[in-house]
């Protein structure tokens, strides 16, 4: 997996966070557990289901060691 993924859709999002689980050897639901999310929730995120549970995504991301960023592209800091 790249170290920094442009990420524009939900789809990707999801790709890249499949990538990464199985990339630990991680099953679904051992993933889920680890994050204390819902195997469904999980699959569907993964499938690119677009979704208003960002609490949720993030803990996901963060359970498989992965940091999400958000980067101005013209470098401008926003405050």
């Amino acid at each position: 997996m790249p170290t920094n993924v442009n990420i524009t859709s939900p789809a990707q999002f999801g790709a890249a966070l499949r990538e990464a689980r199985r990339l630990r050897g991680l099953r679904l639901e051992d993933a889920a557990a680890g994050a204390g999310v819902g195997v469904r929730f999980l699959s569907e995120l993964e499938r690119g289901k677009p979704t208003s549970r960002l609490g949720e995504t993030l803990r996901v991301a963060s359970s498989l060691g992965l940091r999400v960023s958000i980067e101005d592209p013209d470098g401008q800091p926003h405050t």
